[in-house]
């Protein structure tokens, strides 16, 4: 089971981006519990930017709110993150995370990370 990010890149300030992440795995089913996005950005911790439950509630980090928006698409265990109004001090490595149950796993509920995705905002 893994998550798959895609869309970084770079985009001058004003810009848009939209990030997504894909759960799979090799065999059977997997159901995708609260997903969400992180970034770090270089010499700062990890930070969360967006969180949606399942059923689709939303929450935002400050810096995120109004400018971002998160959204899934539960049958195609996939996460987007669609960045608006990019600022440089949004420039960071921009990680998945989802709490996934699997046949893989006997349907034990695990947290994953994805491997990032890189998204620079520069003139």
């Amino acid at each position: 089971v893994q998550l798959q990010a895609s869309g970084g890149g770079e985009v001058q300030p004003g810009g848009s981006l939209r990030l997504a992440c894909a759960a799979s795995g090799s065999i059977g089913t997997i159901i995708a519990n609260a997903m969400s996005w992180y970034r770090q950005a270089p010499g700062n911790q990890r930070v969360l930017v967006a969180r949606i439950t399942r059923d689709g509630s939303t929450n935002y980090s400050s810096s995120a709110k109004g400018r971002f928006t998160i959204s899934r698409d539960n049958a195609k265990n996939t996460v987007y993150l669609q960045m608006n109004s990019l600022k440089p001090d949004d420039t960071a490595v921009y990680y998945c995370n989802a709490d996934l149950r699997s046949t893989e796993m006997d349907f034990v509920e695990l947290n994953y990370w994805g491997k990032g995705t890189e998204v620079t905002v520069s003139s």
